[in-house]
């Protein structure tokens, strides 16, 4: 009977889900039992511009300052078109529609790697800055958070709704220098 009990218990210590419910429990003071994807959820921004996988965050809300971390790092390709990279600790300062000061977030433009040091909100509209120039994406083009190692298109199922546009990435983006 104790071997079962322990067994059971240490299926759900090891769990993925388990830990980053500890860990978001943990981290906002066992008060507010939110994900992180419900934190940038809160300020405006749509579950999507995070990929799975997220073991824990933190939060200061007096200031803004934001941190996630995950296992390791995480990359993946979206659509053919952008290669995005999120190191282990990624941070920034949120507010409402804009992640600023962003750190640990970069995409690959032609042969260079770029640091995304902003993104923000414009009504439907995601726009991600890189310092000099920003391109901006429909915001339902981020409904669905990517995976590591492959993004949206894993397994080759992109998606099992009916509604299956929203997954492709619209590569109609409006680039423009800052």
């Amino acid at each position: 009977m104790s071997s079962i009990i322990i067994f059971t218990f240490s299926i759900l210590l090891l769990s993925p889900l388990a830990i980053s419910s500890l860990l978001d429990a943990a981290n906002n003071g066992g008060n507010n039992n939110l994900t992180a994807y419900e934190v940038i959820q809160s300020y405006g921004f749509p579950k999507g511009i995070l990929p799975i996988g997220i073991i824990g965050y933190e939060l200061d809300k007096h200031t803004g300052k934001f941190k996630a971390f995950f296992n390791g790092s995480c990359s993946f390709s979206l659509e053919g078109s952008y290669d995005l990279k999120y190191q282990s600790t990624i941070g920034g300062i949120i507010s409402k529609g804009r992640l600023k000061d962003l750190t640990g977030v970069s995409v690959k433009v032609f042969f260079f790697w770029l640091n995304i040091v902003e993104v923000y909100r414009t009504e439907d509209e995601l726009c991600f800055s890189v310092g000099i120039a920003s391109a901006c994406f429909p915001i339902d083009n981020f409904e669905i958070c990517p995976q590591c190692g492959c993004g949206l298109d894993c397994n080759g199922v992109v998606d099992d709704r009916e509604d299956k546009q929203v997954r492709k990435i619209r590569t109609d983006a409006i680039v423009s220098s800052i």
